[in-house]
């Protein structure tokens, strides 16, 4: 068989998710459906010690469901696990037992520490960890799992109960919040990251967490600025953003937060516990910056269940965004000795603005990824393929880059031909006017690039670059007649002229005769 298809499910305090997936011969795989159910199964348990039976009824019919998705797809295999409620309910074990006999799942209780784990193999597929020491962090219903680690090496593992339902029953009881019990729930996480904590203050690069309370902060924060992403899988969110956010969910009574923009009015009521978690986290480690992991534990199940198969390798090859880049452009069959030869020339072009302009290694992946893609268009369609190439880019799952910096990659990408940047383009105007300029700019330069390779047969082999006051000579180097390159060029300089504020002087060598 070609492929083959797999289902995790996680059974969460708050939340019941399942994920499908389909494999191919060399362990790639896709996600072919994702659902989420908030069951609230670990409603009233820190005030009883057991599960409610509404919330196991509520639990097995949406199990049901998923199960029965799941067997539409006929799956290979099912990897299903419970976390914080069911482990720590009298009646988990019964309640296990009922899902097998009632819905046909073998449910696997799993320990803190081991959904830390599933959380840290999620991270680690998703994110550039080399010579990074950083946090990662799960946020549940019923528990936190931290995970510290230096680059993809784990140093250690830790489940604490801090998960949003247990600490809004523990402490928000009121409506809006109260002052004094909101003091209770920070002084409470405080010394419990102290507790665990002590000697680690200051030292993570960065934090990369998971989870419901997670998604919701950057789905609010996006919904605030005004941004539009398929997925908010990458985003950075930075510490000032949380806490504003948190300032103005805590004011709020629990109606006025169901009517909040991007948050899910189902976790209205939990969302300040989680929030806050987060805020103190970052303020405990002094990390400004929180980098968000969508898939987390689900993903993890995953991929642990593809290694027991032995469809991924044991130990994890390094991933890289160029390799991403290139793997997600020849599946669009493109042209890559064209495309790495603009590449080539916009960096050298790069180069030589670099310093004036302030445009530093950022800037340059950026550049380099959307020369890289600028013709995955063609895949769907030669006519209009430049909008075709930002559409695909933009929903492509790229390793590596945020949801802004696809945004901006895809636009780079579409302005590499036709029409310069208009006021009409939606997607175009959506940008920040620092962003529309940086486009303006990288797309230039890709665009007088592509006519410098017109002919797609590498004839300018080099552009030897000099910026004089308002003027950027381009010399170009190539070894057969260039005229076509070289009228591509002048033809395709617009962009870079209008962005720059510069003049373009183009000249050819000897070799160019022809023109």
């Amino acid at each position: 068989m070609k492929y083959r298809r797999f289902a995790a499910v996680d059974i969460g305090t708050n939340s019941i998710r399942s994920i499908i997936v389909q494999v191919d011969a060399n362990g790639k795989y896709k996600i072919l459906d994702d659902e989420k159910v908030l069951v609230r199964l670990g409603e009233g348990l820190n005030q009883t010690g057991k599960l409610a039976p509404a919330a196991c009824e509520r639990a097995i019919e949406a199990l049901s469901r998923q199960k029965k998705i799941i067997d539409g797809y006929k799956v290979r295999a099912i990897d299903a696990v419970a976390t914080s409620a069911v482990r720590k309910a009298a009646n988990g074990a019964a309640f296990v037992k009922e899902i097998q006999e009632k819905v046909g799942l073998e449910i696997n209780v799993i320990s803190g520490e081991e959904e830390a784990e599933l959380a840290a193999l999620s991270a680690f597929h998703n994110f550039d960890l080399e010579g990074v020491r950083h946090l990662i962090f799960d946020i549940g219903g019923g528990s936190l799992e931290l995970i510290t680690a230096q680059g993809s090496h784990v140093e250690e593992m830790r489940s604490l109960e801090l998960g949003a339902v247990f600490l809004t029953e523990t402490f928000l009881k009121g409506d809006p919040v109260p002052p004094d019990d909101y003091k209770k729930l920070r002084k409470y996480i405080r010394r419990e990251l102290k507790e665990q904590y002590a000697n680690e203050r200051g030292s993570f690069q960065c934090l990369i967490g998971s989870g419901g309370t997670v998604t919701s902060i950057a789905a609010m924060v996006t919904a605030l600025r005004r941004e539009r992403y398929d997925s908010i899988h990458g985003y950075e969110l930075l510490r000032s953003e949380v806490v504003h956010l948190l300032a103005g969910l805590v004011r709020k009574t629990n109606k006025e937060r169901r009517a909040t923009p991007g948050l899910n009015p189902d976790r209205a009521d939990i969302i300040v516990a989680g929030v806050t978690v987060v805020d103190e986290l970052m303020d405990f480690f002094q990390v400004n910056v929180l980098k968000v992991n969508e898939r987390g534990i689900r993903e993890g199940l995953i991929l642990r269940g593809l290694r027991k198969q032995a469809l991924l390798p044991q130990e994890r090859q390094r991933r890289t965004w160029r390799s991403s880049i290139l793997e997600f452009a020849r599946s669009c069959h493109f042209d890559e000795e064209h495309c790495l030869h603009v590449a080539k020339l916009a960096l050298e072009i790069f180069q030589s603005l670099a310093n004036r302009y302030k445009m530093g290694d950022r800037e340059k992946r950026l550049l380099e990824a959307a020369s890289l893609m600028h013709d995955v268009g063609y895949f769907i369609n030669y006519s209009s393929h430049h909008k075709h190439s930002y559409h695909l880019i933009r929903h492509a799952d790229l390793f590596g880059f945020t949801p802004r910096e696809r945004e901006l990659i895809a636009n780079i990408a579409r302005y590499h031909r036709k029409a310069l940047p208009k006021k009409k383009h939606e997607e175009f105007m959506r940008l920040s006017p620092e962003d529309r300029l940086l486009v303006s700019r990288l797309g230039g330069i890709v665009r007088i690039c592509d006519g410098l390779d017109r002919r797609r047969n590498g004839v300018v082999e080099a552009v030897d670059c000099r910026l004089d006051g308002t003027t950027l000579h381009l010399r170009l180097v190539g070894h057969d007649d260039i005229s076509v390159e070289l009228f591509g060029a002048r033809t395709k300089g617009d962009l870079l002229e209008l962005a720059f504020d510069l003049k373009l002087a183009i000249q050819g060598t000897p070799s160019e005769a022809g023109e």
